[in-house]
């Protein structure tokens, strides 16, 4: 298949983006799950699994840069990040009681909320949401969209429309 007319062949910069998103999740569920350094995953992934098959799956053609800060970020800070995610949780569903896999994406789009700036609260919502969609059918991409909310009420108000507070 050829690319478009017009087009460099290079790889859409939001899709580039929303792989590294995936694959920092993914990451992140890694380092959890087996207790790997940070930076042996970032290297493994990096080396290994960015733009490549896998697992029937197809990460894509991520942004090493963002994937790194990311996964680096979420995981250094993972305690803040955790605090103010427990924050916005219901007692009856704290964070221990959460998948792995919902609490990377917790983590990772907390940590966009809290580091990245750059990115606006809707980009961040809506990107993690589509991959709560990627991995779950039932209520939690749901329960990513509400957290992800009230975090960026909390932690950007600036953002927030006056008349959504």
């Amino acid at each position: 298949m050829s690319a478009p007319a017009g087009s460099t062949g290079k790889p859409h910069a939001g899709r580039r983006r929303t792989a590294s998103r995936l694959a920092a999740v993914q990451a992140l569920y890694q380092i959890e799950l087996a207790g790997a350094p940070v930076e042996n995953v970032i290297r493994e992934f990096i080396s290994h699994r960015l733009g490549q098959e896998g697992e029937g799956e197809r990460i894509g053609d991520a942004d090493p840069g963002l994937f790194t800060d990311l996964v680096r970020g979420a995981a250094e800070r993972q305690d803040e990040l955790d605090r103010h995610i427990a924050a916005v949780l219901s007692p009856d569903w704290p964070l221990a009681r959460l998948e792995a896999v919902l609490r990377a994406i917790l983590r990772v789009g907390a940590y966009e909320l809290l580091a990245r700036e750059d990115v606006p609260v809707p980009v961040v919502i809506s990107e993690y949401l589509d991959i709560g969609h990627a991995f779950y059918e039932g209520k939690e991409p749901g329960m990513v969209n509400g957290v992800l909310d009230r975090l960026a009420r909390t932690l950007r108000p600036h953002e927030i429309e006056p008349g959504r507070r």
